[in-house]
């Protein structure tokens, strides 16, 4: 018994000091990867029992052949911990970033969520004000010349457009969300969504004296669904016009390559904050100091912070990619998407 006891203490001895050389170590690698310690603290085991055997062995008075016997063994199993716990310690790391990131993408969701709520309370609390004032206006019959009341009814449609066109982006985006978003792709040619587009951007770009400018030629035929990239080329414009000082210019050109077709709208807003490129595309994100809309900005309606959302939804759904960078005196956004035939 008292053999054993000594056996013990001795092997106790090694497997301790082997212990605090994996301390320091593990102290030393703070921060480190999960792997690292993993691994370390693998050493740190197996490194105990060789340490424990060997101190054993030696005072047994093995002879050089069986302690050498003890110690293949030993370390054999030593390479088979080690390799085991570097597999699953990198399964183990990867599953903690993955874990990390998926939080850190849940706060960024919820975060949205409440920046997207605050927008669209603000946006509709508004034009329901103005349309409960000139309604009870009107039937108390405050106003009553006709060209008053013709100014009212106008005012109360263009509140009630406002409201339909956020409504309209809200559930667009709440289908792109929930991966409700079916398209039908077919050869569509882009020169004719832009000229529609830009037809019906005409209007709100002449009221600021804002010049629509289209290349000629160049158009190429792209993959995709008719309606979502019209919405697309719609947001992208609206968005360059409402940007756009009076007497500025806004351009759209296009080309491609054999299996990729591009669309950029150029503006000359003045261009956008460094800091705000990466968050441009999030819902409800508005820009600051050169992206915020002028004074006299009125023939565009804000939107709710929702249309590029939309612009960056809809292209991912079409296999695309939506980009922005800054241009002399102004900014670009670039859409690519796959070219017809490929």
């Amino acid at each position: 018994m008292r053999d054993l006891a000594l056996i013990f203490g001795v092997a106790l001895l090694a497997a301790l000091g082997v212990g605090l050389v994996g301390a320091v170590a593990l102290r030393l690698l703070r921060g480190r990867s999960i792997t690292g310690h993993i691994v370390v603290l693998l050493a740190v085991t197996v490194g105990a029992v060789v340490a424990g055997v060997a101190v054993v062995a030696e005072a047994m008075f093995l002879s050089p052949h069986d302690l050498e016997v003890v110690l293949i063994t030993v370390s054999a199993a030593a390479v088979v911990s080690l390799a085991v716990g570097w597999l699953f310690g990198r399964r183990l790391a990867a599953a903690a970033v993955w874990a990390d990131q998926a939080r850190e993408r849940e706060r960024r969701i919820e975060k949205g969520r409440r920046d997207l709520v605050a927008w669209v309370s603000h946006d509709l609390r508004t034009p329901l004000a103005g349309l409960r004032a000139m309604a009870e206006a009107l039937e108390d019959g405050v106003v009553g010349d006709p060209e008053t009341v013709a100014e009212y009814h106008r005012r109360i449609r263009v509140e009630t457009d406002r409201m339909t066109r956020l409504v309209d982006d809200l559930f667009e985006l709440s289908r792109i969300n929930a991966g409700a978003l079916r398209l039908s792709l077919s050869a569509v040619p882009l020169g004719d969504v832009v000229s529609d587009a830009l037809a019906s951007t005409a209007p709100l770009a002449a009221a600021r004296r804002i010049r629509l400018v289209a290349a000629e030629s160049g158009w190429p035929t792209v993959t995709a669904s008719e309606p979502e990239l019209a919405r697309v080329v719609g947001n992208l414009l609206l968005n360059a016009v409402r940007y756009t000082p009076d007497d500025g210019t806004v351009r759209v050109d296009a080309g491609g390559d054999s299996d990729t077709a591009w669309l950029a709208v150029t503006d000359t807003c003045g261009g956008i904050p460094e800091a705000d490129l990466p968050r441009l595309f999030d819902v409800a994100f508005r820009g600051e100091p050169a992206r915020t809309p002028r004074p006299g900005n009125g023939a565009v309606e804000a939107t709710g912070g929702l249309g590029l959302a939309i612009v960056r939804g809809l292209v991912d759904a079409h296999g695309g990619r939506v980009d922005v960078q800054n241009v002399a005196g102004g900014c670009r956004f670039i859409v690519r998407l796959p070219a017809a035939g490929t």
